[in-house]
């Protein structure tokens, strides 16, 4: 057998392996392969723990919004509401620090689009009710006329805060869990501050 002969069947060879190789990692038309039964349980607790960051922010910027609101009914209380605002704002960012979007695992088109169980991606901008559905859109924020009254209101919306971040620590992961218990005394203590702190 002649050089190129023998070039030609190994360049045969190896295109025939390359084949062989791609047949057994992916599904036919190449789709890509089904997820396994672990992929797709990484993806459930994945969602869970999107779902439930989403929540948690979803309440801090509540929380934001009306300072935001208060701020501008009462300019005068700005010294006092900034420090806490900047405060809640803060705990907004790293309440979303871990993500609250999930990619799908790896699965084939056919099967990802007709699979009446495939979820969609939790999305950042989606508001969500406590049972993980989509709520209603936020009414506009409504503050007293009253300086005292208003106060009242943010000292009630920051031990609202408290109690949703200490309910959700049950289904935490335990970092999470962790930075929920800070919120959530941080949030109490506004409260404090905004009421009884504010007479001592």
């Amino acid at each position: 057998m002649t050089t190129t002969g023998r070039r030609a069947l190994l360049v045969a060879g190896a295109a025939a392996g390359v084949t062989a190789l791609a047949g057994c990692t992916s599904s036919p038309g190449g789709q890509a392969r089904r997820p396994s039964a672990a992929e797709r349980e990484a993806e459930r607790v994945a969602r869970a723990e999107a779902a439930l960051r989403l929540r948690s922010v979803t309440a801090a910027r509540g929380l934001l919004e009306r300072y935001d609101a208060t701020l501008a009914a009462h300019p005068a209380l700005a010294s006092r509401l900034t420090p806490l605002r900047r405060a809640v704002a803060a705990h907004a960012k790293a309440l979303g620090e871990g993500g609250t979007t999930v990619e799908p695992a790896t699965a084939t088109t056919s099967a990802a689009s007709a699979s009446p169980s495939a979820a969609p991606p939790v999305h950042p901008s989606a508001s969500v009710s406590a049972s993980g559905k989509p709520a209603a859109p936020a009414a506009p924020v409504r503050v007293a006329a009253d300086p005292r009254a208003a106060l009242r209101e943010l000292a009630a919306a920051e031990r609202g805060a408290s109690d949703g971040h200490t309910a959700a620590l049950l289904a935490a992961p335990p970092e999470y869990a962790r930075l929920l218990a800070s919120v959530a005394a941080a949030c109490a203590t506004h409260a404090y501050l905004l009421t009884e702190g504010a007479r001592a």
